[in-house]
């Protein structure tokens, strides 16, 4: 990829903000469970970093998709997952849809807002039935009059508990499982919506919850684009989603391998630094390679999405690179930090906490993999 000045622009203001409005805040928000979102979002609002790729009429950049990696890469700067991952959520998950196929009017009443860090909001596709099995949802929604009525819940939803609408993928029909499903704007201030929050094992400073629906009334003027294309219009989503998480762990990847080498060079076994080690400093220069394949995986795939070429394979396998990769590396690393590694608020410990979600939000690694040996036409009973 060819990188502008408007590039490097973007780069330098969101390395700034994430230096001054977000890691010196992140033991806090750790502790607290979660993170003051429209505070956060309304900050970057005003530097318009919430609308990078979406029309200047609502309020966005319009620049293409590569200055929204562009982000996704410096907010890897954070020093724990939960942040950039919800700011992800508003950017590159619960948006894409409603920005692409949405009316003007559902883009003046939930994105222009969104964008400008007025409101938050959150996707409702996982359940506890379903997660990477979309097409598994059961929740529901049935026309009433002018209204939609919809019946059910959501799980694992990220900012969910503070998130002021909700992109909901549900039944409209008793039709195909591909084809009955649609994406549905829902305001979570609607009578019958309750939420649960969730506890985990990482991301600490991201609410998660569980969103409840009890006979939810919305206008069907909220639906986005056409019944029963919102199988199809979550699929286009989740490219966008799972760049945004192969782009967003480069630079985290990069500084647990730098902060590990300046920690195992001061450190001392027998008598000389822990680094001195081959099996170290090779073990280092092999992750720091594998840094690098990523990143050009993921460059790869962003120019040619922005190209308007379909990426799914290439999305895919940057998705499952940055998942396995994190772990690997969060593991390495917390081993040659020894007993320190293992202790609650060590920087390597954060990020073996967190980075283990990325192998399974936003599609499994399994779910990846079968969806690469479907292009390949390398499942059973199929030929290339």
């Amino acid at each position: 990829m060819q990188f502008t000045p408007e590039h490097e622009q973007i780069r330098d203001t969101v390395r700034k903000f994430v230096a001054n409005e977000i890691n010196p805040f992140t033991a806090e928000w750790e502790k607290a469970g979660i993170f003051p979102a429209h505070q956060l979002f309304k900050k970057m609002g005003d530097l318009g970093l919430l609308g990078i790729k979406y029309p200047t009429e609502f309020g966005g950049m319009g620049l293409d998709f590569s200055y929204s990696m562009v982000m996704a890469e410096a907010l890897g700067h954070c020093n724990v997952g939960g942040v950039p991952m919800a700011i992800g959520v508003q950017t590159d998950m619960c948006t894409p849809a409603l920005a692409r196929f949405g009316s003007d009017e559902l883009r003046r009443e939930f994105l222009a807002p969104s964008i400008a860090g007025d409101l938050v909001g959150c996707i409702g596709v996982s359940e506890v039935t379903g997660g990477s099995d979309v097409a598994a949802v059961k929740t529901t929604a049935r026309k009433d009059g002018g209204d939609y009525v919809i019946n059910g819940s959501k799980m694992w939803i990220t900012n969910a508990m503070q998130a002021d609408w909700c992109c909901l993928l549900a039944n409209t029909s008793e039709g195909p499982v591909h084809k009955n499903k649609s994406l549905i704007m829902v305001p979570l201030n609607s009578p019958g919506v309750t939420r649960q929050k969730i506890e985990k094992i990482g991301m600490h400073s991201s609410d998660t919850a569980q969103l409840f629906f009890d006979n939810v009334r919305v206008p069907q003027r909220y639906l986005i684009g056409q019944e029963g294309m919102g199988f199809t219009f979550q699929m286009l989503q989740f490219q966008e989603e799972r760049l945004y998480g192969a782009a967003g762990s480069l630079c985290s990847l990069d500084n647990l391998i730098d902060q590990t080498i300046a920690y195992t060079r001061q450190r001392q076994t027998f008598g000389q630094p822990i680094l001195n080690n081959q099996v170290v400093h090779f073990r280092l220069a092999e992750l720091r390679t594998e840094v690098e394949a990523l990143r050009a995986l993921t460059y790869r795939a962003v120019e040619a999405y922005v190209g308007g070429q379909d990426v799914t394979k290439l999305a895919s396998m940057a998705k499952l690179k940055a998942g396995r990769l994190s772990r690997e590396v969060a593991d390495s690393c917390l081993q040659y930090w020894g007993g320190m590694g293992f202790t609650a608020d060590n920087p390597i410990s954060q990020a073996y906490r967190d980075s283990r979600l990325i192998s399974i939000g936003g599609g499994a690694d399994e779910i990846m993999l079968g969806i690469i040996c479907k292009l390949e036409g390398t499942l059973p009973g199929k030929m290339k």
